[in-house]
């Protein structure tokens, strides 16, 4: 029988010598670029002065409807019940009548800055002056997955590295025993596209998403299965770097080998120090019930929120907080559903913001609180929402973007951006700019070309200056 070979091997041997030359030619160009590969998580600059030195991502998966919570609509609310004469992309056809859904909530003006939310997230609105709200962003796709990947990725499909993961890739961590990029997900379940909202695509495995509990046990599979008699994980670990080092004598440049040794390393630190990072019995009472923690419908998220705080306290990069089960996507009863979600999500996302400010951590963390679409002005099934590429809301906070500022709009209805529109590499080049990072400048070797965190030379992504407290300057 034929030994297995590795794929590398079968290339080389493969169409009469062509994929040896192919192969050949790719490994050539991505090792000319080798020099500037990172493999570690030690604290490295970018390009430019940063205004923020790490980000938590409040990911709102499913398509919270903007113009229920973020965007008043009074041309809807007075049209409700009468059929929309303009064409509107949906995702579900059959289940939509084109007839205009008014919003069955009240807004109220939050702050000194007088911004309109919806009076079902108080806890965000009590904290409005330090939101910039941009009300006019669109994406590329109306589907969760694709939706998902544009948000996280620039592009709708996978394989691409995740916003963290550039970021912890550019950075690094400024905490050697932690993770640079963590994730807080439900314990309940995953978002729509599973573990790609976080996956490190093409990058070193090192940079990808750890996930941490906020439930039991805080880190998966850290601790051995069985306990082992004193000295003998160490020994363990001895062992498995000196094997680890002698491969790597034999095969230089093996990027998967290197990210698979620092994670075992990473491991062993975090036995030590992520238990005492994650051990919320430290906070204050006080802090623990402005997190809701005192409350069983605010307290999972809460938890996660607050454990966040002290990541970024700790030096973690990014943050990544999931939503609860099953999400904002509610193409049924949209006001049983928003109500749900919004009592369990905004005291501890009010909470987040203004726990930050108070710890003279806002100013260097970037919050942003988003889905990856938003939803349309007709009615599904009678008391829902499909969703909208078109036109939806997110919220920024800290890490010098502006505070207070109402940023775009959308058409009288909140179908289509129609002022001062955001793309999604838009926003990440913002984003990534506050953290030192030009995104045309970052690339990564894959196939031999030089991938960039928003493929600019495709999508166009520009630093929207309008959203900075002060300008962008190289």
């Amino acid at each position: 029988m034929k030994p297995d070979i590795s794929r590398r091997e079968w290339l080389w041997s493969a169409g009469l010598g062509f994929g040896s030359v192919a192969l050949s030619t790719l490994l050539q160009q991505d090792a000319a670029r080798a020099g500037t590969l990172f493999t570690d998580l030690k604290p490295r600059v970018g390009h430019l002065k940063p205004k923020a030195k790490a980000m938590i991502q409040l990911f709102q998966n499913g398509g919270p409807s903007q113009m229920d919570l973020f965007d008043r609509k009074p041309e809807l609310n007075k049209r409700n019940g009468q059929t929309y004469e303009a064409k509107v992309e949906t995702f579900s056809p059959e289940k939509n009548s084109n007839i205009l859904l008014g919003s069955p909530f009240h807004f109220k003006k939050y702050g000194k800055c007088g911004i309109e939310l919806a009076d079902i997230i108080p806890h965000m609105g009590s904290v409005a002056d330090e939101w910039c709200l941009i009300r006019s962003m669109y994406t590329e796709h109306n589907n969760h997955p694709e939706g998902v990947n544009m948000m996280q990725t620039c592009k709708i499909f996978p394989g691409r590295p995740v916003l963290g993961s550039w970021i912890s890739y550019a950075l690094g961590t400024e905490n050697q025993s932690l993770p640079a990029y963590v994730v807080l997900r439900d314990p309940a379940g995953y978002v729509s596209s599973g573990k790609m909202a976080w996956s490190n695509g093409f990058l070193p495995a090192l940079y990808q998403g750890v996930e941490f509990n906020s439930a039991g046990t805080p880190v998966h599979h850290l601790e051995p299965a069985r306990t082992l008699p004193p000295g003998e994980q160490r020994a363990n670990l001895d062992l498995l770097a000196k094997l680890n080092g002698l491969h790597q004598q034999q095969h230089p440049r093996e990027l998967e080998l290197d990210a698979r040794i620092q994670n075992y390393e990473l491991a062993a630190r975090m036995q030590l120090a992520a238990p005492d990072v994650l051990d919320l019995s430290k906070e204050s009472a006080a802090t623990k019930k402005r997190y809701g923690l005192d409350n069983p419908v605010t307290a999972p998220y809460g938890t996660r929120c607050l454990m966040a705080r002290r990541l970024i306290e700790a030096g973690v990069r990014f943050v990544q907080i999931c939503p609860p089960i099953p999400g904002w996507d509610h193409h049924r009863d949209l006001k049983g559903g928003l109500e749900t979600m919004c009592n369990k999500c905004d005291q501890g996302s009010g909470a987040l913001v203004q726990d930050l400010k108070e710890r003279g951590l806002l100013d260097e963390t970037i919050v942003m609180w988003a889905g990856e679409f938003g939803r349309l002005p007709i009615t599904e099934a009678g008391d829902g929402r499909d969703h909208n590429r078109h036109g939806f809301s997110l919220l920024m906070a800290g890490g010098g973007f502006q505070r207070g500022l109402i940023y775009g709009e959308t058409d009288e209805l909140g179908y289509k951006a129609v002022k001062d529109r955001v793309s999604v590499p838009d926003l990440q080049a913002t984003i990534l700019w506050q953290l030192g990072i030009d995104h045309n400048q970052l690339d990564y070797p894959h196939h031999g070309i030089p991938e960039t965190p928003t493929d600019a030379k495709v999508n166009g992504g520009r630093v929207v200056e309008s959203l900075l407290a002060s300008p962008a300057k190289a």
